[in-house]
């Protein structure tokens, strides 16, 4: 009977062992096929943080010396491209520019913006030309930017009265009074209804 528990227990035990190494397997069997650039020793999970030091730059400039302009770095999980060249720097946003000009995939980004469908997070393409076109021509014209000059004008107004209010009361705003000043007048709180910024859509498509 206890040669049986132990051997299930061993077979337990090589079961999630096999499940959890499996998939970095895998990853590393992937990762060994593709043509990376030069890439220091990572450690598990840290990855190459440990190599950063207190001035990151300086020890990216160490790292360059010995791994050349381009390197390939994993900060904690994140795969990183670090270039430390002007001529690479050229190669990529001048002649590579396409291929690094979308922003990275990301569940957050998936939930939060419709799938990637807005200006800010969808991938570089014909979609992503129509959504800018969109946007410079009905949202950002000059005629609709001088629309709302109003409503700034209205709000420069409120900012500069709660400020004097402040300074004649010899008292300072508390961190959190300031947030929230910061935020009402970015987005035209203060004035309620009179503001229309609110009638602003999200540019998106469903």
């Amino acid at each position: 009977m206890t040669s049986l528990l132990t051997t299930l227990g061993s077979l337990v035990l090589g079961g999630f062992l096999l499940l959890f190494s499996l998939p970095l397997y895998l990853k590393l069997r992937r990762a060994s096929k593709l043509n990376l650039p030069p890439s220091p020793p990572k450690l598990p999970i840290l990855g190459n943080l440990h190599q950063l030091g207190k001035l990151p730059h300086r020890s990216l400039l160490a790292l360059s010396h010995k791994y050349g302009p381009l390197m390939f770095l994993h900060i904690g999980q994140s795969p990183t491209l670090v270039v430390s060249s002007a001529e690479m720097a050229r190669e990529i946003m001048k002649n590579h520019d396409v291929v690094f000009s979308s922003r990275p995939n990301s569940m957050a980004a998936e939930i939060l913006f419709y799938g990637r469908t807005d200006i800010g997070f969808a991938p570089y393409g014909e979609y992503w030309r129509q959504l800018r076109k969109i946007c410079v021509l009905q949202l950002l014209s000059i005629k609709r930017v001088q629309s709302f000059q109003f409503v700034r004008e209205e709000e420069v107004t409120v900012l500069i009265d709660k400020l004097r209010s402040a300074a004649l009361e010899r008292s300072s705003l508390p961190g959190g009074e300031t947030e929230k000043l910061d935020m009402d007048e970015a987005f035209g709180l203060t004035t309620g209804k009179k503001s229309p910024l609110h009638l602003v859509p999200i540019l998106h498509f469903p």
